[in-house]
């Protein structure tokens, strides 16, 4: 059994073509920039790439496979050297029963597997090239259609204020939407961690993710979890989802909720906070308040112990977050000692002074340690790291 790094949400922005799949996704978000990115510069063993049911995206991991740079594994996954990638799918869904718009994340072991369920989400969305479209079938009718599939199923950053399970104030239970035994984990998403979200009882029985949601290839790892594997495959890490044959999460590692876009409840136009009653900003008069994910699964609250067994969560905070650490600074220590996860993880105190200055080897150290102090992000402004 080895330890691996996964990230299971990285989005496409551009077929090899150049057309758009994730709108506001970057240009250089393409299906071979994010493999090289991740495995070269991130030092990521495992990625689940979202929107590969875009017609122009498989066929590019088609000609990859046909030129030998990726190989299908056997139990299911698209090797890339020692990465490997899990073909995924972001869709969103909004019918009478879910109170949506609510995002899922699908993901399915092969290409042909994949190019099925594209055949099939065709007639049933009304653009399959792009990402995160509205597909016209229940909840529970897709969730059918991924476990015929064989694939697995879980819901998208469960508490962001919009488009998610548990966001928008109205579904109070996820059995309001979905199958329960068709859930093969949660996505906690960038405002929230694991003590937040098991003070919601019915998530107790459900494994924990924590995914970037990159929509910039920068944006790839900044939350992760480290998994225990026998190797890289779709196969292994369905077990490591269901806690099978000893594969497991070892550990999430994401941003400290105070970091996240969403995390308090503030106005959107001027940032300023609200109370929990509040409709109309008290600062600057507009009703733009945008309810956190604090005082959200507050509002949710069943439970006050997190179940035995649940793996720990890790605050980390994203080498881009680190005042001082620019775009070439940073180029230059992922040059030097090798992936961004060397860095986070490995890197001691000294080297970092090698390479950069050392108020920023400093600040790396703190945040490592959790010791760094924040200021709390919300109205969709992620939060910062006071100097």
């Amino acid at each position: 059994m080895k330890r691996y790094y996964v990230d299971l949400h990285i989005h496409i922005g551009r077929t090899w073509t150049g057309k758009p799949v994730k709108i506001t996704g970057a240009k250089s978000l393409t299906f071979t920039n994010i493999i090289e990115h991740a495995r070269h510069e991130k030092g990521l063993n495992m990625i689940g790439i979202i929107d590969s049911h875009s017609p122009e995206v498989i066929l590019e991991m088609e000609s990859l496979v046909s030129s030998g740079s990726m190989v299908e594994h056997r139990d299911g996954g698209l090797t890339f050297g020692d990465l490997t990638v899990i073909p995924g799918s972001e869709l969103e869904i909004y019918d009478e029963q879910c109170n949506g718009p609510i995002h899922v994340l699908v993901f399915l072991p092969t290409i042909a597997i994949m190019r099925e369920f594209s055949n099939w989400l065709a007639g049933n969305l009304k653009n399959v090239q792009l990402s995160s479209q509205r597909i016209y079938v229940t909840g529970l009718e897709l969730q059918r259609k991924v476990k015929e599939l064989g694939g697995l199923f879980i819901p998208a950053h469960v508490f962001t204020p919009f488009k998610s399970l548990y966001g928008k104030g109205v579904n109070k239970s996820l059995t309001e939407v979905f199958d329960p035994a068709l859930i093969d984990g949660i996505e906690l998403g960038l405002s929230s961690d694991t003590r937040m979200a098991d003070q919601i009882s019915e998530l107790h029985n459900y494994t924990f993710v924590t995914n970037s949601d990159a929509h910039s290839l920068a944006k790839i790892a900044r939350e992760y979890q480290v998994v225990m594997m026998k190797e890289l495959s779709f196969k292994e890490l369905w077990k490591a989802l269901r806690n099978v044959d000893g594969r497991h999460i070892l550990a999430n590692y994401g941003l400290d909720p105070l970091l996240g876009k969403y995390h308090k409840t503030v106005c959107a136009k001027c940032l300023h906070p609200a109370g929990e009653e509040d409709q109309i900003c008290t600062q600057c008069g507009r009703n733009q308040i945008v309810r956190g994910v604090a005082d959200r699964i507050l509002e949710l609250k069943t439970a006050d112990q997190i179940p035995k067994g649940r793996p720990p969560y890790i605050h980390q905070v994203p080498l881009e977050f680190i005042p001082g650490l620019g775009p070439k600074l940073l180029e230059k220590l992922v040059n030097h000692f090798g992936s961004e996860m060397a860095i986070l993880h490995e890197v001691p105190f000294q080297a970092l002074t090698e390479v950069v200055p050392p108020k920023v080897a400093e600040l790396i150290m703190k945040a490592r340690e959790g010791k760094v102090t924040l200021a709390a992000g919300g109205g969709g402004k992620y939060g910062k790291i006071s100097e």
